[in-house]
């Protein structure tokens, strides 16, 4: 005889397997009484969940939709199924579900037993995928660093900067956030006394959690504002501030490779904060956008563009100059 917590948890998972069920067949899988079912029906009902009855010939039992999400008990198949998709959906090309997805992924890796962890990070080895999807990062690495925000917990990871240098961190992680196809750690760093915020992708290897800390006071009540800030512009020696002639989308789209922070100012237009570590790269970006565009600040990328412009319109004349004449044999 089954237990009736485990009976529940088989109850239950009977009941999303099927559309309808007949209250004998219920009995017959469960190896108890139809009263015993009908009990069991009763105390899933008290949990949440909403369980139809239809009395009579032809009567049995379904499992329907309620105001409320309850717990969805998931088979070894399914629970893959499952990890794998949150783990695409963290980078997928549908916006808005990327931080869903890691904080779903990381309550699911928790519980999942090592032989499914196997299977996962198998299908993750030969998967392929194409086109640009932003730089790699390991999505087990993600749910560890997921769960020790959520559980307060400090964490230790080698982390390699903008330079190249690798430095060891200890870190109190507070939020993931993902902006730009790139996920970002907003931490208090305990070394350097201050908060940082740490690009996943140049994390090396998986962080792994300590003790537990009492949480600080967030550096801003927008957080997402304020990691936005502090990689589009503040982590880099030349900050810029242009208008661009494109609807935010379009243009975020082409600026992809660029640190930078997007407002929308218009139908057909939007305001960009960019960081860069040289003139010349802010030039090209902007150059090569394909719109045009207008240069608030600084006044040394507007004079690089104006050099710049000047030496094109040289080199279109001396190539049209020695361009042969149509006409001469």
């Amino acid at each position: 005889m089954i237990q009736t917590s485990a009976r529940l948890l088989k109850l239950l998972s009977l009941l999303q397997s099927r559309r309808f069920w007949a209250g004998a067949d219920l009995a017959r899988e469960l190896e108890v009484t139809e009263r015993s079912v009908r009990r069991d029906v009763d105390r899933l009902r008290s949990l949440g969940y909403p369980v139809h009855a239809a009395t009579g010939v032809g009567g049995g039992y379904q499992l329907g939709a309620g105001k409320e999400l309850p717990p969805l008990p998931l088979e070894d198949d399914e629970a893959v199924a499952v990890a794998v998709g949150l783990r695409v959906a963290a980078t997928g090309p549908v916006k808005g579900l990327e931080e869903a997805s890691v904080r779903a992924l990381g309550k699911l890796e928790q519980v999942l037993p090592k032989r499914l962890r196997r299977k996962v990070s198998a299908l993750d080895a030969v998967s392929v995928r194409l086109g640009d999807v932003g730089p790699g990062f390991d999505a087990d690495a993600l749910a560890v660093m997921a769960n020790a925000c959520r559980d307060a917990e400090v964490l230790r990871f080698a982390y390699e900067s903008h330079a190249g240098a690798e430095s060891a961190r200890l870190v109190e992680p507070y939020r993931l956030v993902h902006t730009s196809r790139r996920w970002y750690l907003l931490a208090y760093d305990l070394d350097r006394d201050g908060w940082r915020t740490f690009r996943v992708d140049r994390i090396r290897e998986k962080p792994t959690a300590g003790r537990r800390f009492t949480p600080r006071p967030l550096p801003s009540e927008d957080v997402a504002a304020y990691v936005s800030q502090a990689v589009s512009t503040d982590a880099y020696r030349i900050r810029a501030r242009v208008t661009v002639h494109a609807p935010a989308d379009v243009a975020a789209a082409r600026l992809s490779g660029v640190a930078g922070r997007i407002e929308e100012r218009g139908p057909d237009r939007c305001l960009v904060h960019a960081g860069g570590d040289s003139l010349e790269a802010l030039a090209f970006y902007f150059g090569f956008l394909g719109f045009e565009f207008e240069v608030h600040e600084p006044k040394e990328l507007i004079e690089h563009l104006r050099r710049l412009s000047e030496r094109l319109a040289r080199a279109a004349g001396r190539a049209e100059a020695a361009a042969p004449d149509p006409g001469a044999r």
